[in-house]
């Protein structure tokens, strides 16, 4: 329980059903912040936590809660800033799901000897009556689905899952939540990243890694000096803002090298990939596809899917190859894949280049397997 209204929700929903409901509610807020409650509301300070105890005292359930900072920092936040630190951009949500939420989480509440764990994510899980195989299937609301981050997820931790308000809508959630009572209903959605102040993402990277605030220069695709950036954590590719460089004409990070510690621009134009690699691979299924597959794919959280065709090369890397250029595929994200509603799977995009020559030769025997099997 978060302290917000899907999570309210979706504990009311259990109880209604007759389950036997017990609230967890992870403390994760760093102590070299400033206190969560000053100035901006999130989902792991002490006001989120107050919030959380209400509903189930309005429910009458026990509520527990779990200090879980050190685990947190270690493995979400520590990653967090070492990506930036790297020139990539990562998804901390996707980090928190797979360490913290659907792993140690999990694990305590199995510890407790209780039979699964709710969230208020905005997903849905199914069995396959012919594989007896657990899915991951995008929400009823399309436009609050969290199934791009929810890709890690393996059938032994879908088994414990639910997710009560991935049926739903979200203004139909709120009407349960005014229905039922809960102190919540009206609480605002958290926008922000859960332990950065105000999106101000920059402040905490540079305070955990003084190399990510290394001036250096700024450079365009042939290798021209430009200007100097403040630190390759202030960029991520696509990035139109504060580059502080004129030209006659719009220029993007099109791409960032940390080992010349250089931020290279380029025209919107340049941003644009056919094809990426990714790596940390998850199949949901437990089975790689044995060929190339056609699927649509997702590089951002509040992106669209695209058709696209993906395959395992010999490493063991997630290739995607879009029917049509994507836009500003930024390593360090990540790559969902579906097949109708259904998640297959992902990966950390690893490599994306609007130049796929070298790609190219790799993939055209996979490709022409495609075009022969469709």
């Amino acid at each position: 329980m978060s302290g917000g209204v899907d999570s309210a929700v979706a504990a009311a929903l259990l109880v209604e059903q007759g389950h036997e409901v017990v609230g967890l509610t992870m403390n994760l807020w760093p102590h070299w912040l400033p206190p969560a409650d000053e100035g901006f509301r999130v989902c792991c300070g002490a006001g989120a936590i107050a919030d959380a105890r209400a509903v189930a005292q309005r429910l009458g359930i026990r509520h527990y809660v779990l200090n879980l900072r050190a685990e947190f920092e270690r493995a979400v936040i520590e990653t967090f800033c070492d990506e930036y630190a790297r020139g990539r951009t990562p998804n901390p949500c996707i980090a928190c799901n797979r360490a913290v939420k659907f792993s140690l989480l999990l694990g305590k509440v199995r510890a407790m000897g209780l039979d699964r764990l709710a969230t208020g994510h905005y997903a849905r899980v199914r069995r396959d009556p012919h594989s007896g195989r657990y899915m991951l299937l995008r929400a009823r609301d399309e436009q609050k689905d969290q199934s791009y981050v929810l890709y890690a997820l393996q059938q032994e931790q879908l088994r414990c899952l639910l997710f009560p308000v991935g049926e739903f809508t979200k203004p139909q959630v709120r009407e349960a939540a005014r229905r039922l009572g809960l102190p919540v209903a009206e609480k605002p959605d958290s926008q922000e990243i859960c332990f950065v102040p105000r999106g101000r993402y920059w402040q905490v990277v540079a305070r955990r890694r003084l190399e990510a605030a290394r001036p250096g220069p700024i450079l365009d695709r042939r290798g021209r000096h430009l200007g100097t950036h403040a630190g390759l954590g202030r960029f991520t590719i696509g990035q139109r803002r504060g580059l502080g460089v004129a030209a006659g004409r719009p220029l993007y990070v099109v791409d960032i090298d940390p080992a010349a510690n250089a931020v290279v621009v380029g025209t919107e134009e340049e941003l644009l990939v056919r094809e990426i690699v990714a790596r940390e691979v998850n199949w949901i299924g437990g089975e790689a596809p044995h060929g190339p597959l056609r699927v649509t794919a997702r590089v951002r959280h509040a992106g669209r899917e695209v058709p696209a065709t993906a395959w395992v090369d010999r490493t063991g890397g997630l290739r995607v190859r879009f029917d049509q250029p994507q836009r500003a595929a930024a390593p360090g994200q990540a790559v969902t894949l579906y097949a109708g509603e259904v998640v297959l799977g992902g990966g950390v995009i690893e490599r994306a280049r609007p130049d796929c020559e070298e790609l190219a030769a790799s993939s055209e025997a996979a490709l022409t397997e495609v075009a022969d099997g469709i």
